[in-house]
């Protein structure tokens, strides 16, 4: 289906700061000719084969809504944005569109934990797009599963938005696992902690109780075509680094770690101890690992990282020669043999609240070159290294 012709209009939905409950942004969800939600129309699209298109219509609906409502930069729209076109540009019919809201409205893309999961490398490179333009990140959902909690410092989103449920449902552990996690990504990062679904006095209070700094919900308003200017301007971006293209996990952390030199043996035990502190966290970690060569996925290491993918979010296994699922669960990705990559024997795990990476050089002969931090920035900027460097499967 072409792009001119999909019929989608776009509603908004008031955000406010909770410190004084004035309107600071709004979000735009899309809607059908035939007033189906945003949900109905993409699974539609997805049985169709029209995903990339209809995504694309309904950013154009978003952008030409708040420019024809006169909103500026002093006005924080909020967009989603589906996995499947990170990375992609504009289609030629909205691309005059998209020049005029880079140039005029200040917006966050909003994305799930599948676009990591799904897409790495795009999501990463989506999230320098945007942040090279003035425009931030926010990271959708997060608490639907505890699985996403893992993948918030990989994209470092400068808005987390918490699902309905965690202000909805009676607070329990792992509610208050969930929420130990966000603050403390927020604490560090400076990001905004937003609460969705507040619809009673009640929500209201959790929001607050939970820690959340911003809101929406049918308490404050139901989403509708009417746009006004925010009562306060909030600047929702924190500063943010990606990865310098090229580097490898070895490049990022031995300049600032002490480098020793090893045998393999003693390497492998390293390596398979933080695989083990993966498995033993209480929510899941991420793994990812560089092998050289497809030949070092041992069928021991295949079991290994198999159970690993059975509890984790993500799972990454790179090498010369490795494929796209070498095993079930686990993302593999092959590296080019002129890749600096072949040369390192890297392990990184990010979890809720442990990170830690054991990056080594193959020096020949069985010994190596390697440093190992715990530094969650460090260990933050190692997998963003690998992550940046893989393709979709």
């Amino acid at each position: 289906m072409a792009l001119a012709t999909m019929a989608v209009t776009s509603v908004f939905q008031p955000i406010v700061d909770l410190d004084d409950l004035h309107v600071v942004g709004y979000e735009a969800l899309a809607r059908g000719q035939d007033g189906g939600s945003p949900a109905q129309m993409f699974s539609r699209a997805y049985a169709d084969g029209n995903v990339a298109e209809l995504d694309w219509a309904c950013r154009a609906a978003a952008y030409q809504g708040a420019l024809d409502a006169g909103l500026d930069k002093a006005t924080t729209l909020f967009v989603n944005v589906e996995p499947c076109t990170l990375g992609l540009p504009a289609p030629a019919a909205i691309e005059h569109l998209q020049g005029l809201a880079l140039h005029r409205l200040r917006v966050v893309l909003e994305m799930t934990e599948r676009s990591i999961t799904a897409r790495p490398a795009e999501m990463l490179a989506a999230a320098h797009w945007a942040r090279s333009h003035g425009w931030g990140i926010a990271l959708d959902d997060v608490g639907a599963d505890p699985a996403s909690l893992a993948l918030l410092p990989l994209l470092g989103p400068d808005v987390v938005k918490l699902d309905l449920r965690l202000v909805q449902e009676r607070p329990d552990r792992e509610i208050a696992a969930i929420m130990t996690a966000v603050l403390a990504y927020a604490e560090t990062s400076g990001a905004g902690v937003l609460a969705e679904g507040i619809e009673t006095p009640e929500h209201l209070q959790a929001a607050r109780a939970i820690g959340a700094r911003y809101a929406q919900g049918y308490l404050f308003g139901r989403p509708g075509p009417a746009l006004e200017p925010a009562q306060r301007r909030v600047d929702f971006l924190v500063p943010a680094t990606l990865p310098a293209p090229g580097r490898t996990p070895f490049e990022v952390v031995a300049p600032v770690r002490q480098v020793r030199s090893s045998t393999k043996p003693m390497l492998v035990e390293m390596s398979e101890h933080l695989e083990a502190q993966a498995a033993a966290q209480p929510t899941p970690a991420v793994v990812l690992s560089v092998f050289q060569d497809a030949i070092h996925f041992t069928p021991a290491t295949a079991r290994r990282y198999g159970a690993l993918a059975r509890k984790s979010p993500f799972v990454l296994a790179m090498g010369v020669g490795l494929a796209p699922q070498p095993v079930p669960g686990v993302r593999g990705a092959h590296i080019t043999a002129d890749d600096p990559l072949v040369d390192e024997w890297s392990v990184v795990v990010v979890g809720a609240h442990y990170g830690a990476a054991l990056v080594a050089r193959d020096l020949g002969e069985g010994m190596f070159d390697y440093a190992l931090t715990h530094e969650r920035d460090l260990v933050v900027r190692a997998a963003q290294s690998l992550l940046s460097r893989t393709m979709p499967g």
